[in-house]
């Protein structure tokens, strides 16, 4: 299993993409989407999956792109966020502080997350951890078998997401990461912005524990 990172203009948004031997994951795809392309059509294995880690509109912007180019894999969400998707005020877009920008409007996800519940889609066995605080609906996508743990915008090298944002709570997300992220191995971890980090230097390095 091999990880490729984009860094998407739009808020230094973090496009994940997860190679597996026959096929490919998308998580959280961003606003870059030239650059999402490319990295998908050099890798060239089908998309089984798109996962997201909760529906702000800096994870979305590019994923409609995606399943129309790509033979419209199926999307996974947070059944909270759901409608988000296609919702502008509460996936941020339509906010009167983004009037710049176009309202963000994606179809329906395919799939809802069903929590701590083992997936195998193809040769990718994975688990979803409600990991809510940032946004009520966030979630964390553990792959055991990669050693690793995507962790949205609830835990960041050495800080956390914020909390500040309609559904947010710092409370929820200390408490995320304590019970959730934080009682899991030793894994490298990748956040929805910002650089990798792993689970035993955060408990150490991360001044909010």
């Amino acid at each position: 299993m091999k990880i490729h990172r984009t860094v998407n203009p739009v808020a230094y948004e973090n496009t994940y993409y997860i190679e597996g031997e026959n096929h490919l994951i998308v998580v959280d795809p961003g606003s870059h989407w030239a650059e999402i392309r490319s990295v998908i059509e050099t890798i060239n294995k089908p998309i089984c999956a798109i996962l997201l880690t909760h529906t702000h509109y800096d994870h979305i912007l590019s994923l409609d792109l995606v399943r129309d180019t790509f033979g419209n894999p199926p999307v996974y969400v947070a059944e909270s966020e759901a409608s988000w998707l296609y919702t502008p005020v509460d996936n941020l877009s339509g906010l009167p502080r983004h009037d710049d920008m176009a309202d963000v409007v994606c179809r329906p996800a395919e799939h809802t997350y069903v929590f701590h519940e083992e997936y195998q889609i193809e040769e990718f066995r994975f688990t979803v951890l409600p990991t809510p605080g940032h946004s009520i609906g966030g979630v964390s996508l553990v792959f055991p078998d990669g050693h690793l743990v995507l962790t949205g915008d609830t835990l960041f090298r050495e800080t956390i997401g914020r909390d500040d944002l309609p559904t947010g709570s710092l409370e929820q997300m200390l408490d995320s990461i304590r019970n959730q992220l934080f009682t899991l191995p030793n894994y490298d971890v990748y956040p929805g912005h910002g650089s990798a980090t792993t689970i035993a230097h955060e408990k150490v390095f991360n001044p909010f524990f």
